[in-house]
Order: C-alpha cells, then sequence, then structure tokens
C-alpha cells in the first residue's frame, strides 16, 4: 500500500509540474480554440496511467475536472462570440474592450492616438480608483490589442475586464419548504456580489451593474438566502450578471464593490472565481484599507485547477467547503491561501421561485462564514475570534484542506 501511494504522489506531481510548465491557456484551462491544453492534458493522462484508476479514483477526478473546465470555458466563448474572447492570459473576457486603471492623461491620450477610442471614464470614490475603457482599434484580437498598448504605456496599468463565474450548483427542489431563520440576529451589514436573488429572498437593497440587471438568479437567491439563514439581517445584493453574456467581467465586480463598501457593509461575501486582475486587486485591496472583511469561494474546479481569486488575494478570507459528515468535497477547488472550511454540501438554500432547494459547492460555504465574519465584529480583532470558534479537522493545526477549522457547523438546513 505504501509503494501505490509514493506511486500516486510522484504522478500527482508529475501532473502538477506538467501543468505549471504549460502556457498561461493551459494553467487556466481556456486555451485557444487549438490543441495546446488538449495535448497537455493528453500528456498528463499518460503520465497518469494506469495510476488514474488507483486510490478511490481521485487521481482520476482531479484530472477529469481540469478538462472540463477547459471544455466549458471554451464552450463559453465559442456560443458568444459577439461578446466573449480571451484575453492575452487566455482568459474570457469583454469582447473588444481594455480597461486602463488609474491612467495619467498622457497614457489616454496615446492610447487614443493609437486608435484606442475611449468608451466611457469612471471614478469611484470608495475605492480611489479611477478606470478608463477603451475599444481595441478595428477587428484586432482582444489578446494582440492588449499586447500591444502594453508596449506603447510600458507603465501603464492595462487589464482586460475579465469574466468572473458563480461556483455552485443547484439541484432539483425539495419536496417540502424547510427551515427556519434563526432568532440570534447578527445586525452587522453584509453585502453580496454575484446575481440578483428572487423575490421571495428579502434584502436591504439590489443594484444592478452588468446589462439587463437586476435580474432574479437561482445562484444569488441561494447565496443569499443562506446568509439570511445564518442570522445576517442586513443584506444588499450587487447583481453582476444580469442578462449579460458578459457578466461577472472585472469592472462589473469593482462597481458592485464600490456601492456596497459606500453602503457601509462591513462584510461582503463573493462566491465568484477568476483570474488574477489588477483592477479587482487594486479594489480588493482599498475595500481591505476601509476596514472591510472580505469573504470568497475556492471554487469548484477541483485540486488541479489554478488558484481562484478573489480568494487568493492578499488578506481574503478564503472558503472551502464540507459535507453533512464533514468529508472535505471532492470538486472543492484552492487559492494560495485557505482559511476556513463552512457546510458546502448535503443542505438547502431557497432558489428564484421561493423553495428549498438541495445546493453543493464552495458558493455556498461562503456565505455561513462571511455571517460568522460579521458576528465577530466588534468582538476583537474578527480573524481571531474566528480562530477560536473554529472546530479544528484533519491533522491538527492548520492545513491545506479544511485551513485553520470548520465554521458555522449548525447554521445550514440539511436535506
Amino acid at each position: 500500500m505504501q509503494l501505490k501511494e509514493a506511486i500516486v504522489k510522484r504522478h500527482v506531481a508529475a501532473l502538477a509540474l506538467t501543468i505549471a510548465a504549460a502556457p498561461a491557456a493551459a494553467q487556466l484551462g481556456l486555451p485557444p480554440l487549438g490543441p495546446s491544453v488538449g495535448g497537455v492534458l493528453d500528456s498528463a493522462t499518460r503520465q497518469l496511467d494506469p495510476v488514474l484508476q488507483t486510490v478511490d479514483g481521485i487521481t482520476g477526478e482531479a484530472l477529469r475536472r481540469v478538462r472540463a473546465r477547459a471544455s466549458r470555458l471554451a464552450d463559453l466563448v465559442r456560443r458568444n462570440p459577439d461578446a466573449i474572447e480571451l484575453d492575452s492570459e487566455r482568459n474570457p473576457a469583454r469582447r473588444g474592450e481594455l480597461l486602463l486603471v488609474g491612467p495619467d492623461e498622457a497614457d489616454v491620450a496615446a492610447a487614443t492616438a493609437a486608435g484606442y477610442a475611449v468608451l466611457g471614464r469612471e471614478r469611484l470614490d470608495n475605492l480611489d480608483v479611477t478606470v478608463i475603457r477603451v475599444a481595441v482599434p478595428g477587428n484586432t484580437p482582444l489578446r494582440d490589442a492588449e499586447a500591444a498598448l502594453r508596449r506603447l504605456l510600458p507603465n501603464a496599468k492595462i487589464t482586460a475586464d475579465a469574466l468572473h463565474f458563480q461556483s455552485g450548483a443547484a439541484q432539483r427542489p425539495a419536496a417540502a419548504t424547510q427551515g427556519a431563520i434563526p432568532t440570534a440576529a447578527i445586525n452587522v451589514p453584509v453585502g453580496i456580489i454575484d446575481g440578483a436573488p428572487g423575490p421571495a429572498v428579502r434584502v436591504a437593497g439590489v443594484r444592478g451593474f452588468a446589462n439587463g440587471a437586476p435580474v432574479s438568479s437561482a445562484h444569488g437567491s441561494a447565496v443569499a438566502s443562506l446568509l439570511q439563514l445564518a442570522g445576517v439581517r442586513q443584506i444588499r445584493v450587487a447583481d453582476v450578471y444580469g442578462t449579460d453574456a458578459a457578466g461577472g467581467g472585472a469592472l462589473a465586480v469593482v462597481r458592485g464593490l464600490d456601492w456596497l463598501v459606500g453602503a457601509g457593509n462591513r462584510v461582503i461575501s463573493i462566491s465568484l472565481v477568476g483570474p488574477n486582475n489588477l483592477l479587482v486587486a487594486k479594489a480588493v485591496a482599498a475595500a481591505q484599507r476601509r476596514g472591510v472583511t472580505i469573504v470568497a469561494a475556492v471554487g469548484n474546479d477541483g485540486p488541479a485547477a489554478p488558484p481562484s481569486f478573489p480568494a487568493s488575494y492578499p488578506g481574503v478570507i478564503a472558503v472551502t467547503a464540507v459535507d453533512g459528515r464533514n468529508r472535505p468535497l471532492i470538486e472543492a477547488g484552492r487559492a494560495l491561501h485557505l482559511d476556513y472550511a463552512a457546510p458546502g454540501a448535503d443542505l438547502l438554500a431557497v432558489n428564484r421561485d421561493g423553495r428549498w432547494s438541495p445546493v453543493r459547492g464552495t458558493s455556498y460555504a461562503a456565505p455561513f462564514v462571511a455571517a460568522r465574519a460579521a458576528a465577530a465584529i466588534g468582538h476583537g480583532d474578527p480573524i481571531a475570534v474566528l480562530d477560536r470558534e473554529a472546530i479544528d479537522l484533519g491533522r491538527k493545526g492548520a492545513d491545506p484542506v479544511f485551513g485553520r477549522g470548520l465554521l458555522c457547523q449548525s447554521c445550514p438546513v440539511r436535506k
């Protein structure tokens, strides 16, 4: 058995090295619509065979999720060619637009002279961020236009409007409504960046930051209902999806964050995952400087996926999920750090139609941790409070599977 485990560890390490050595397209799961990631994954498969079928199929599951992520994102681009294309890091982003973050007027003038027409200027006062949207020249592919603008303006902060994706799934509604909101109220305001909740989930405010928003969504409804279930009474939701094919973009996320910070939310829960984006990173850091605690899910693309953001930004509370028996979810993704685990399976949440439905994913763990973070405010350092509250799981002390422990174990309604 020891020999078999050693073989598996060696081959898992080989897979990690293969993925790490691949181009950015392969690392982020969305290649150019060609063979590059397929070749990397086929190579990894050959390395892992026949070990793929050993140790309860865990290794094979990790590889399957990497493949599924690549296929899902590539299909998204194929289905929405008028709205989405790949940026220079091979991430899906809003088509034909680039963002200049805090540029000086000389950079703007140089970009305009080079054919990058200004589409809009925004000042996000609560985050002290200025963003200028520019159109790429003609029919230039986004990735090429981004590279060319970086060469033109080597000192400017330039990014694509990279997309972020929800990290959880809802299932068929339960036979009957179950559960009740607990009586122990948490009155610290908490914000959510997601889709809008349905009318059955009553919140203090909803505002849209994408085309067509706000629009009720299953994911946003579930996340907001779980935050309520954990005791939070003042909830505001920034809808960054609406009906926009390129919903969840970096600019929408930052607009939503700016509104939530300005509205006085002390904690913000984000059950979305995307790439490292300089605009979002800057906005998150600005919110933290204003004393806002940000909680984010690590995603559901498995441990072989690239690190998720915003969970991986410094100071963000990164959350993974466990099932009803406190076992880690096999699909849980990873971040550059991990803080806590919370319930994320074998539980019920309210869907957009107001019915309780089974849900699963790290998305649904994040609001539980956000609730506990809100409850900790005013009782000393919030992280120290959460650390004392967390139930140690796995090996003693902090570990890469459960972080520093399990929070809100008794919060959810179990299916």
